[in-house]
């Protein structure tokens, strides 16, 4: 499935059928996978539009990134 969302999100264009093979082979139903693609899809959408306005990340993501530096 991560394999499959990686593709999605960075190559959109080489999703081919063997990868949805693999995930029906994996066991994930049609609307399973349907899921995944829109979940993917959707925050491909929600970051390229927040990157392209220039929204700043919460302040949490720095607290975290500090905390993470001191571990």
């Amino acid at each position: 499935m991560l394999d499959y969302a990686t593709l999605l999100t960075r190559e959109p264009g080489a999703v081919r059928k063997v990868d949805i093979d693999r995930l029906q082979g994996a066991g994930f139903s049609d609307r399973a996978i349907l899921d995944i693609n829109l979940v993917t899809g959707y925050f491909a959408f929600v970051n390229r539009l927040a990157d392209g306005l220039g929204v700043p990340l919460e302040e949490f993501w720095d607290a975290d990134e500090t905390t993470t530096e001191k571990s």
